[in-house]
Parts: C-alpha cells; sequence; structure tokens
C-alpha cells in the first residue's frame, strides 16, 4: 500500500488540458486498491489568491500538511510545487511555454515561473511530461538530468469516441482557450481565405488572457460546454483545427482523431509524436498554409485511422505508467 498525496488545486483553476490530465489520473488512481489517495488543496480563482498559494501554500503549507499525514510520495500536477519536501515528489510538467514565450503570460506567471521553476525542478525527484519535446525542452532550458523525466503520454477515452451522437450544423471546429499562444485570430484568417463556403468557424473555449476575441463572418463561439456536448461536436465536424504556435502535447488533436476527424495541426513536435501522417499538417504562423490545411482537411471526410493511432493512447495506460512511478519512489 502507497500513501500518495495528489494537489488537485489546479481544478479550481482550469478546465483544459491540465484538469483533463488530473481527473483522469485521479478517477484511475481512486480505482486502485494499492493506493491510499490523500487530496490538497488550497483557495480559490482569484489574483490575490494565486500569488498567497504560490508563495505560500506550496512552499511550506502543502509538505507540511502531506509530512503530517505520512505521505510517502507527493504529486503536484503543475510546475507550481514545493521547494523541498520531506518524502519523494513528483511534479508534472505540461510545457516549457513560460520558458519559451514568456511574453505570452501575464505578469506573475512570467515573473514567479522563471524564479520558482528551478528551484521545483531541482525538488523534485521525477518529473512528468506527457512529450518527448517537452523532456527536451526542460532540458535545453534547464539542465534537467534525462534519467529524472518521465515521459507518459496523455490518454483518451469515453465520451471522445467515433460512436455516439453528433452535433447538427456545417462547422470546422477550434478547442482553445484564448490566450495569445493559442493562435486564434490567425486560425480566423485562415479560415476566411479558405474559401470553404456553407461552413462556420466554431471555437470552444474559456476567457484565458492577452485580450484575445475571436469574432468574424460565420465565427462564432460557445462557452460552458461539458464533455458530452464537445465529444457531439467533434463527431459532427467536417474537420478540427488546432494551430498553436506551442505546445507540450496538445490533446484536442488526439481527441479529434479518437473521434474519427480530420484535424488540421502544426508540422512537427509535440503533434508528430502522435499525429504525424494522420493530421493535416500546416505551419501555424501562415495563414494561408492553414486555409490550405483546412481544404484538405474538409475534402478529406471519414479519417478511421485516426481513430486507430488513438487507441494507444489510452488514460488506463498513463495511470498504470504513474501508478509504477509512484511505487518505484515509494520503496
Amino acid at each position: 500500500m502507497v500513501r500518495l498525496g495528489v494537489d488537485i488545486s489546479p481544478l479550481k483553476l482550469t478546465r483544459a488540458g491540465t484538469a483533463r490530465y488530473l481527473t483522469n489520473i485521479l478517477d484511475g488512481l481512486e480505482a486502485d486498491p494499492e493506493l491510499e489517495l490523500r487530496r490538497y488543496e488550497w483557495g480559490s480563482d482569484g489574483k490575490a489568491t494565486r500569488v498567497v498559494r504560490d508563495t505560500g501554500w506550496y512552499r511550506f503549507t502543502l509538505p507540511r500538511a502531506a509530512q503530517r499525514d505520512g505521505v510517502q510520495v507527493l504529486h503536484c500536477p503543475t510546475m507550481r510545487a514545493p521547494f523541498r519536501a520531506r518524502m519523494p515528489l513528483v511534479v508534472t510538467i505540461h510545457d516549457a511555454a513560460v520558458l519559451r514565450h514568456p511574453e505570452a503570460f501575464n505578469r506573475w506567471t512570467r515573473t514567479y515561473s522563471a524564479k520558482s521553476l528551478p528551484k521545483v525542478v531541482s525538488a523534485a525527484d521525477r518529473i512528468v511530461v506527457g512529450s518527448e519535446f517537452t523532456r527536451d525542452e526542460l532540458r535545453a532550458f534547464l539542465d534537467v538530468p534525462e534519467e529524472k523525466i518521465r515521459v507518459i503520454p496523455y490518454g483518451v477515452g469515453a465520451p471522445f469516441t467515433v460512436d455516439g451522437p453528433a452535433a447538427d450544423g456545417a462547422y470546422i471546429l477550434a478547442v482553445s482557450t484564448l490566450e495569445p499562444r493559442k493562435n486564434l485570430p490567425r486560425l480566423v484568417e485562415g479560415f476566411q481565405r479558405s474559401g470553404l463556403e456553407g461552413l462556420d468557424l466554431c471555437v470552444v473555449g474559456a476567457e484565458g488572457w492577452g485580450g484575445v476575441s475571436v469574432d468574424g463572418d460565420r465565427v462564432r463561439r460557445l462557452t460552458d460546454v461539458d464533455d458530452e456536448e464537445l465529444a457531439r461536436l467533434y463527431r459532427g465536424a467536417a474537420a478540427v483545427a488546432y494551430v498553436s504556435l506551442y505546445e507540450g502535447f496538445g490533446l484536442p488533436v488526439l481527441e479529434a482523431m479518437a473521434c474519427g476527424r480530420p484535424v488540421v495541426a502544426p508540422a512537427g513536435p509535440p503533434f508528430s509524436e502522435f499525429a504525424h501522417g494522420v493530421a493535416f499538417e500546416v505551419d501555424p504562423r501562415d495563414a494561408d498554409s492553414i486555409a490550405d490545411g483546412l481544404r484538405r482537411a474538409v475534402a478529406a471526410g471519414n479519417v478511421p485511422v485516426g481513430a486507430q493511432r488513438a487507441a494507444d493512447y489510452t488514460w488506463e495506460r498513463a495511470v498504470e505508467a504513474h501508478v509504477a512511478l509512484y511505487r518505484e519512489l515509494a520503496g
């Protein structure tokens, strides 16, 4: 029996990829009879609260609480984590975007991350990443020893399957938080240049930062979409477009593949690690390239090979890899 502590505070802050990862991992851990799971959280989603949580709760309160509870392994599922802990510490780092593109983040995030991330990486006994690309980025920026990093790809599962109801309408779907690196204005431009008459561009995503908006002729935005409805939107889409300028993995691409839909994604890593030969690859900085990718994807129709490829990426497999890591560290 391993007594595992997990920080679930990120669930208060986001419903995007980090929340998808944490929710699915937690579901799997709860079902494991060999784990005793302790959940830790503090605060709410507010600027002042975030500052106190980052600088106080993670650094002092969380590791003390875990020690008091006799936790054998502590897992923090984002780059916010203690600078030291008296038990083995696992930290998941989803991407190195704040280091590669600090200008795309608000002042607090980029400033505090630059100071704290090297200390978190040093304190962690193991760092979990979703792709080889993110592993290489961390090694380049922070000189992390390769043996300290464990690559565990993300997964996909129900309700994101080929079978099931599809949303009505004629549209291209984009699933992204509204923030600068998601490249949504250039996606809108590419859509408008594509000449795909009769189709809308439907953007599903929460408010982010940076004053990003999506508007234009035949462009509409949906909010507060749950997973069941998102799966219907994937299945009903003529194509799915995800043209982010920087990602650690890119879960919407995998989800679109699992639903059998043609998907437009940037060429190269990390997408090429799981979507090469399936996705319609584009240069995300070129609106004409995006337009061409959209035209090719719409013309392709169903993509069964995408669902076949996605079947290799399950949350069950990801959970098993996490559990093996916890047991290794618990001794």
